[in-house]
């Protein structure tokens, strides 16, 4: 008689479709209300029409353009995120091998996080320029606490039982990393990348709007578009770096079910 236990299959239930869709449905219905009911004519351009968004902006003539903006605002964030989690797992290794490593690197997280980015992005273009380089680091700055806090918590959080049966066995303490603490902190470590890339994507942005040198992102297209009135294209473009950050985000969700639902608890809710 086989001993072999199997994941329960996960079944698809309606209301995970119908529930998005409904709010979806009471958003444009407001949307509409507002344009064409609380919205003189000459008001109008405030808020167009969802179906004007759409035609004008998102199928219209500067489609081309913010696809390629959009383009560049992921390479950077991508960029970022990629050096934000790299350099957030080291520190947090890091500090989680020994206490006084946590008491003196720890802090300088924090602040990190506590400074508002706006006071550093113009010292970024003063040091790095106005270009690529710069709005990379606004990405890392934004998106590397997270992956430290949530690190270090994951590596701090291992079963009691099995750090002890690694101590009985002297284990080294590399093993003891590789082998245990790292494996034991992956969600925490996919669940601080995940609220990382989406915060990458408002860095690349917010580096757009302050360096609007080079190759225009989508932030520099959003400025643009706002400060010529075409509501339209700024509805569109504010539509497509959301869509950006959901897809990152979703993306991140997905390799975690994938490289760790099989096995953690947190994979089968």
């Amino acid at each position: 008689m086989s001993t072999e236990t199997k994941t329960p299959a996960r079944h698809w239930k309606p209301s995970t479709v119908i529930a998005p869709l409904t709010v979806l449905a009471l958003v444009l219905g407001a949307w509409y209300l507002i344009t064409y009911v609380l919205l003189t004519p000459a008001r109008r351009f405030l808020m167009p029409p969802p179906h004007h968004v759409v035609t004008k902006g998102l199928l219209g003539p500067a489609a081309p353009d913010m696809l390629q903006a959009l383009q560049r605002t992921a390479t950077v964030a991508a960029t970022g995120l990629a050096i934000a989690v790299i350099l957030g797992i080291v520190w947090a290794v890091l500090m989680s091998q020994a206490g006084w490593a946590e008491t003196a690197l720890f802090p300088y997280a924090v602040v990190l996080q506590c400074i508002p980015i706006l006071a550093l992005v113009p010292l970024i273009g003063f040091w790095f320029g106005f270009g690529f380089t710069a709005r990379v680091l606004v990405c890392v700055l934004i998106a590397l606490f997270p992956i430290v806090s949530n690190t270090l918590f994951g590596l701090k959080s291992v079963d009691k039982g099995l750090r002890e049966l690694f101590a009985l066995r002297a284990t080294p303490r590399l093993t003891v990393l590789r082998k245990l603490e790292i494996p034991a902190a992956l969600p925490a470590i996919f669940a601080g990348i995940r609220i990382s890339a989406g915060l990458a994507v408002v860095g690349a942005i917010v580096g757009d709007f302050f360096f609007k040198q080079g190759d225009p992102g989508i932030g520099i297209l959003i400025d643009n578009y706002r400060s010529r009135l075409q509501s339209p294209q700024l509805f569109a473009s504010i539509l497509l770096a959301s869509a950006l950050g959901v897809g990152v985000f979703a993306l991140f969700g997905w390799l975690s079910r994938r490289l760790v639902g099989a096995w953690h608890d947190t994979g089968r809710h």
